[in-house]
């Protein structure tokens, strides 16, 4: 399973603010940090701001920030509104499953307990979760993956 890149940078905009709490960024400044596109960023902020994950001022104080605490943003529901659909095969859709084994396949249902198991482990993370604590500023310090715990 993979996420979109939509989702990636959602998440990515998400905890670079949740690293500033109270604090606003710019889209420049989070384009700048994860050196990502501008255009894609834009669209992203703006699904987010729908979606009341974060909120926007306009103008020169301007910028975005959390709409709430990061403890009561969960993972599961930032994906489940930015990825498009949770499929992981044709057959999950029953419109478009044109595949001859469906009917006996036992496939189709490993994979769903899969997918269900992998949104368990989001529902029970928030946004703080997935924010080491940084003093010196937003997430300004690479983690190495090696030393994280599982």
């Amino acid at each position: 399973m993979k996420l979109t890149l939509y989702t990636d940078y959602s998440l990515r905009v998400l905890l670079y603010l949740a690293d500033k709490p109270g604090s606003t960024a710019t889209i420049s400044e989070i384009t700048e940090y994860y050196h990502i596109s501008r255009n894609h960023l834009v669209k992203v902020v703006h699904n987010l701001g729908l979606n009341e994950f974060i909120t926007t001022t306009r103008g020169k104080n301007g910028g975005i920030r959390l709409a709430r605490p990061a403890a009561e943003i969960y993972l599961s529901e930032v994906v489940l509104k930015t990825e498009p659909d949770m499929e992981l095969l044709e057959c999950f859709n029953p419109n478009t499953d044109k595949c001859v084994i469906s009917a006996t396949c036992r496939l189709k249902s490993i994979l769903h307990e899969s997918r269900a198991a992998f949104m368990q482990v989001l529902e029970k993370n928030t946004l703080a979760d997935a924010v080491k604590p940084n003093p010196t500023g937003p997430i300004s310090q690479l983690v190495n993956i090696s030393n994280l715990e599982p």
